[in-house]
């Protein structure tokens, strides 16, 4: 026996367009046994697929937009992705649409052309991310205590890939802040879990070392005339 391996993306497509077939030379059969003239339907059949298909070219760019999908693969079932603001794991990537599924395990149903015709950000294509995180401390601590600090709490995560190397510089003198740009690398599994573990440990060791963490404040003076 022949058996062939079909990856995830691939056979739902497949299997719509097979149930699709079917469904359609197994009526023309049947209208066949029962003594009406298949030929002449066809050629009916025909002329009136050309005047549906111009009457649902929604729907039919829908199948061409899959196949396109299928094609290209910019993605694949199981890739965390946004398509033009639509957020999620992809699902399944049936005839005519895509099925992705949100973080809070919403189901969302997008039409393939919607699909192939807007920006796609694959969260999932490449083994590395970076992290870009910000910390703000007072314009009174020492920057240079907190860079190293904040050195110090990468170089402690084994998640953090030393190539590329981290990236820890200032990046604005803001309102009520010092900002300080915090860039690892790490891999596309552990971005996630790395970035929350961060916030927690950059707050901690910060203020352990003195820093402070500002926040958006007004300073009221009172001015007594007279």
């Amino acid at each position: 026996a022949v058996r062939i391996d079909l990856d995830a993306t691939l056979a739902p497509f497949l299997a719509s367009l097979a149930y699709y077939a079917v469904i359609a030379l197994v009526l023309i059969a049947v209208l066949g046994m029962i003594g009406i003239e298949t030929a002449s339907l066809l050629t009916v059949l025909g002329a009136s697929a050309l005047a549906i298909g111009l009457a649902m070219q929604g729907t039919l760019s829908n199948v061409a937009a899959g196949v396109m999908l299928l094609l290209f693969r910019p993605f694949k079932v199981g890739d965390s992705v946004d398509i033009g603001g639509t957020a999620g794991k992809v699902m399944e990537v049936r005839l005519f649409s895509t099925c992705l599924s949100t973080p809070d395990n919403v189901e969302i149903t997008v039409p393939n052309a919607q699909v192939f015709g807007n920006t796609i950000k694959n969260f999932s294509a490449n083994d590395t991310r970076r992290n870009d995180i910000v910390v703000g401390i007072s314009y009174d601590d020492d920057i240079g205590l907190a860079i190293q600090t904040i050195e110090d709490v990468l170089a402690r995560d084994d998640r953090v890939l030393p190539d590329p190397k981290p990236a820890v510089a200032v990046l604005e003198m803001a309102d009520s802040s010092v900002n300080i740009g915090v860039r690892p690398w790490c891999t596309t599994a552990d971005y996630w879990d790395l970035r929350c573990d961060l916030m927690r440990a950059l707050k901690e060791q910060l203020e352990t070392a003195g820093c402070s963490i500002p926040y958006p404040q007004t300073d009221v003076h009172l001015h007594q005339v007279g």
